[in-house]
């Protein structure tokens, strides 16, 4: 029996469920994370995209974006793609236990060339929102042709998105400045991903044939890497 209300405390702290926070990408929502199956000493929380202010840069984005995560307890992240991103600026900002990161990059030399094109002539940016929009459902099936695998979730999810979100993250993106990262990041990388090439990433997991999408596509290979990764702590 206990004899002091600290200690009762104490044992039921003990037996919370960790907090693992869910980011989602550019594209996707919450969905992107409906295969995600953790045991139940986890509790998973969706959280938001915020619309970037104009001209916000990716780690002012997380700041403001950190509000949404409750500090008071122990915690760790899990982001998908742009979601990896801001995670990766997390990792700086708050004192997560672990970061994983899918289908992402970790700085700015993991970005593809295109990025680097478009940052030196960015014709995107006069381009309204609406037609930006436009231009996300006709690329993302030629791009990330595995997507077909799950294509109304795909769908559903861009349909969703606001085309100022769209537009702002992607400018965010272009001129991600991130040189170094946490060592507590986590990088689990597909080598069939177009979006993100391989060839540029340095992951710490690969998944073989894995595509931008695999979060979905591949989900039960990734859930494991998930689940084991969580558990190495």
């Amino acid at each position: 029996m206990f004899t002091n209300l600290q200690g009762v405390t104490q044992i039921i702290s003990n037996f919370k469920a960790k907090k693992i926070y869910l980011i989602p990408g550019q594209g996707s929502d919450y969905r992107i994370f409906s295969k995600l199956s953790l045991p139940e000493k986890y509790d998973t929380v969706h959280v938001k995209h915020l619309i970037p202010l104009k001209n916000e840069t990716l780690k002012s984005y997380a700041k403001r974006f950190s509000l949404q995560i409750d500090t008071t307890q122990k915690f760790s992240v899990i982001g998908v793609s742009l979601g990896g991103m801001v995670a990766t600026e997390l990792a700086d900002i708050l004192n997560p236990e672990q970061v994983i990161i899918v289908s992402s990059a970790k700085c700015n030399t993991e970005l593809p060339r295109r990025y680097t094109f478009m940052k030196r002539l960015p014709i995107y940016q006069i381009i309204p929102p609406l037609i930006y929009k436009l231009g996300s459902y006709i690329a993302q099936p030629v791009v990330e042709p595995d997507r077909k695998k799950e294509k109304e979730v795909f769908v559903a999810m861009l349909h969703d998105k606001n085309p100022v979100f769209l537009k702002r993250a992607t400018k965010m993106i272009v001129n991600w400045k991130k040189e170094h990262y946490s060592h507590k990041i986590t990088h689990i990388h597909g080598t069939n991903d177009h979006t993100l090439p391989y060839r540029n990433i340095k992951a710490d997991f690969t998944v073989k044939n894995g595509s931008h999408m695999m979060m979905l596509t591949k989900s039960n290979e990734i859930n494991a890497l998930i689940i084991n990764i969580l558990n190495s702590k």
